[in-house]
């Protein structure tokens, strides 16, 4: 049978017994590691471009934009900023170049951008004082000083945020994984351009590399490492 609170996912409608018997073995408990930071992956205007409209239609007119995925995380991304800044839990983000000389984070063809696409959207900004990261490949880690900061910091975990569940967020995932840092994907707080691609990977992630837990869930962790 399925167990109820480790599946309890946006992923839920797409298991049967057969692949529930086949990823048991991965039920464990959950939780956000000690002495976390928040890494919050490329949540550059972009992805918001056109509106909270259907990301399909959407990347006729804005190729690479998550519509109203990247919208509907706002909010919760917008909350955990918060809480984290709040309990000195430090922020980190990424980010890339417009033009970074044919190194591309992924096979997507790329016609020429403006840089403004890739700062990072308003509502969700990294203040003066917190660190942002520029990648050329997909995970935040490859070719980065990313290790450097985090062990000068003492950071043990990482709360992680942002997008593409399928992409950038999975191969900063399982990276941080193989370096040994416990890694909670906040489930309303990572998106994609398709559902299917979000759910799979996040199912997928959570039963192999991270604990991947609900907004409210995370909080409570946050709030009670403050007291």
């Amino acid at each position: 049978m399925m167990d109820e609170t480790f599946e309890n996912h946006c992923w839920k409608d797409l298991l049967n017994e057969d692949i529930l018997k086949v990823y048991r073995a991965y039920q464990r408990p959950v939780y956000v590691g000690p002495k976390p930071a928040v890494l919050a992956i490329d949540l550059y205007n972009k992805v918001y471009l056109g509106g909270p409209k259907p990301a399909g239609p959407l990347n006729d007119v804005f190729p690479g934009s998550c519509g109203e995925f990247a919208w509907n995380a706002l909010p919760h991304t917008i909350r955990l900023l918060d809480a984290a800044r709040a309990a000195k839990i430090p922020v980190i983000y990424s980010t890339r170049h417009a033009d970074t000389k044919g190194v591309q984070s992924t096979f997507r063809k790329l016609s020429q951008e403006a840089e403004e696409l890739y700062h990072i959207k308003d509502e969700v900004a990294p203040r003066a004082d917190e660190l942002v990261i520029y990648k050329e490949r997909a995970s935040v880690f490859f070719g980065t000083p990313l290790i450097a900061h985090l062990r000068l910091l003492g950071v043990e975990s990482l709360i992680i945020c942002g997008e593409a569940t399928s992409g950038c967020v999975r191969a900063s995932t399982v990276d941080a994984y193989s370096y040994g840092f416990h890694c909670t994907l906040v489930e309303e707080c990572v998106f994609d351009t398709t559902e299917l691609c979000h759910k799979v990977n996040l199912f997928d992630m959570h039963h192999k590399y991270a604990d991947v837990m609900h907004i409210d869930d995370v909080l409570d962790h946050i709030c009670m490492a403050r007291t």
